[in-house]
């Protein structure tokens, strides 16, 4: 069955993904690394773990399979989730694929040098509603093609 995984701990669009879950009757997980207030919904489940370097990561690879969806804008889980057979959505709506995920891990190796190098290089810009629509339509678009296989 079908099950969304939110790396919950700075996810934007949590709200976009309680909606979309309610339409389909899909069942959420929240991990994160502390105590959050989520909807008392059947469906809706909050994983707290310890705290610890990538805890939530290492949880969330432990527990997702091939007919999955993982939220998460962290580039290293979207690559261990997609070997894992799941597909992953960032906040953004841009999908993680095994065509594009190379080139984001590289990215993201490449700004991480910088910032070690003391250059600040600002953090992602805010979600905008745009960002938002975008989101909603690839989950919807995800969840749709799991379902048809």
């Amino acid at each position: 069955m079908l099950h969304i995984y939110v790396d919950a701990d700075a996810c934007p669009v949590k709200q976009e993904v309680y909606r979309v879950a309610r339409r389909y009757g899909l069942e959420v997980t929240l991990v994160a690394n502390s105590w959050m207030r989520i909807p008392d919904e059947r469906g809706l489940a909050l994983e707290v773990v310890e705290d610890g370097f990538d805890a939530a990561d290492d949880w969330i690879v432990e527990h997702v399979g091939a007919a999955d969806v993982v939220v998460t804008a962290d580039v290293p889980l979207a690559s261990r989730c997609l070997k894992a057979g799941a597909r992953v959505i960032g906040p953004t709506g841009r999908p993680f694929t095994a065509d594009n995920i190379g080139q984001a891990v590289a990215t993201r190796d490449l700004l991480a040098g910088i910032r070690g190098a003391g250059e600040m290089t600002g953090g992602p810009p805010p979600i905008t509603q745009r960002d938002r629509s975008r989101f909603l339509q690839q989950l919807d678009e995800v969840i749709q093609s799991i379902r048809r296989t």
